[in-house]
């Protein structure tokens, strides 16, 4: 499969590169709404809302200025001014976020709104599968998730990963991302895509964090959910092949991850050229 990055127009503002909505975070998982925000931004999304309650917000604010914060108790009337949705990383499980992840998802049951389904929320998913979802809806489980998904055992996933990402995309009508150490997309017309960068640098609290970010931020510059999932695997793996490079395998932190996506863009900007 030949991946290639969104076009640059140059005549262009924030809003020709997308808005994605990133409702993430919990009293404990600050990082994870910092992570998958500020990927987004990384991979060239023009403007990100961070939704969460008000410790995470203070968190993340007092780390950078490119992020908006907001309430996530004041985001329902503004879903539709958003171009992509991100759910999940950080969320937590406790009643107050399961009722508000059923709140949004219903609210957003009928758009065509891309919504970038991670951790946390497929957690819920998984333990409330009649949950009515988006049309367009892309779900990033790692192993243990994809587990509870398809309520097939973590030994016979690791066994043909191809066909629990086929069993979970047929199941839930998505386009899945199925993490591991070769990760699989698979399109809800059974297009696959098996990912041959990365390391065990990515193996660390965090990475997945930012891969959902880099989704949400390609999806908001108009990439279909497939060739969006697709390329930022694949820069996902090549920045942690990067950041191992300089840093070893042992000592790649999520967050060193951030530095080197404009590294592997530009590998790939240079590759296309010649």
């Amino acid at each position: 499969m030949d991946l290639h990055l969104p076009i640059r127009e140059e005549k262009s503002h924030k809003g020709t590169f997308g808005k994605v909505l990133n409702i993430a975070g919990s009293k404990n998982f600050s990082g994870a709404a910092y992570l998958s925000s500020m990927s987004a931004l990384k991979v060239g999304c023009g403007y990100v809302t961070l939704a969460s309650i008000p410790s995470v917000l203070l968190r993340v604010a007092s780390l950078t200025p490119d992020i908006v914060c907001v309430p996530v108790g004041e985001i329902k009337s503004q879903l539709p001014k958003y171009d992509v949705i991100s759910i999940g990383s950080g969320l937590s499980q406790d009643p107050g976020a399961i009722l508000m992840f059923k709140a949004i998802l219903f609210d957003l049951k009928d758009t065509e709104t891309p919504v970038v389904i991670d951790a946390d929320g497929l957690n819920i998913i998984s333990k409330f599968p009649k949950i009515k979802l988006p049309k367009n809806v892309i779900f990033t489980p790692h192993i243990a998730e994809a587990s509870r998904l398809s309520r097939q055992k973590v030994e016979d996933i690791l066994r043909n990963p191809r066909f629990t990402a086929k069993k979970i995309t047929e199941k839930y009508g998505c386009t899945t991302v199925l993490k591991s150490h070769k990760t699989i997309v698979c399109s809800k017309d059974e297009k696959i895509y098996t990912n041959t960068t990365g390391n065990s640098a990515l193996a660390k609290a965090g990475t997945g964090d930012v891969l959902c970010g880099m989704i949400a931020g390609f999806l908001a510059q108009k990439m279909d959910a497939f060739e969006a999932s697709s390329l930022a695997v694949h820069l996902h793996g090549r920045a942690g092949e990067l950041a191992s490079e300089e840093l070893t395998e042992y000592s790649v932190l999520a967050s060193d991850l951030l530095k080197y996506i404009p590294k592997a863009i530009q590998e790939m900007l240079v590759s296309n050229l010649s």
